[in-house]
């Protein structure tokens, strides 16, 4: 029953804000834009408690299952990056900085990808190591 209180709350502080931002964007555009990063940062500062719960609990998990938790940190890096990446490419995109956004999904991919290899190169050593010689 919490997460559907809580995503109530996001939605209504998100519709209010929106409405506020349009408001103040007539008289001042500059600090409408302001004031949806600021809003948008609140909303992820709200969550930070829940996101900390999952990674506690995905930790849980990956130690009752015996899964060594390099991997399991590894893979918590690689959806952190997405999720920065993908926040800060709307706040750009929200500017009317297209270009920049692209650049910082490109960035994302490319140090998401860079972070994979260590585990793709385990599993790939993995299932030539199962093949028969």
């Amino acid at each position: 029953m919490g997460c559907a209180i809580d995503i109530l709350k996001i939605v209504a502080i998100a519709l209010i804000s929106t409405f506020l931002a349009l408001l103040l964007k007539e008289q001042k555009p500059n600090f409408a834009f302001l004031f949806i990063v600021f809003v948008g940062c609140m909303i992820f500062l709200f969550l930070v408690d829940e996101i900390y719960r999952i990674i506690r609990m995905i930790e849980k998990i990956a130690v009752n299952a015996n899964v060594n938790l390099v991997y399991v940190e590894t893979i918590l890096k690689i959806i952190g990056i997405a999720y920065i990446a993908e926040f800060a490419a709307q706040i750009s995109k929200d500017a009317g900085m297209g270009a920049i956004a692209s650049k910082i999904e490109l960035a994302g991919k490319v140090l998401i990808l860079a972070m994979a290899v260590p585990i793709l190169t385990v599993l790939i050593e993995t299932i030539i190591g199962l093949i028969p010689a």
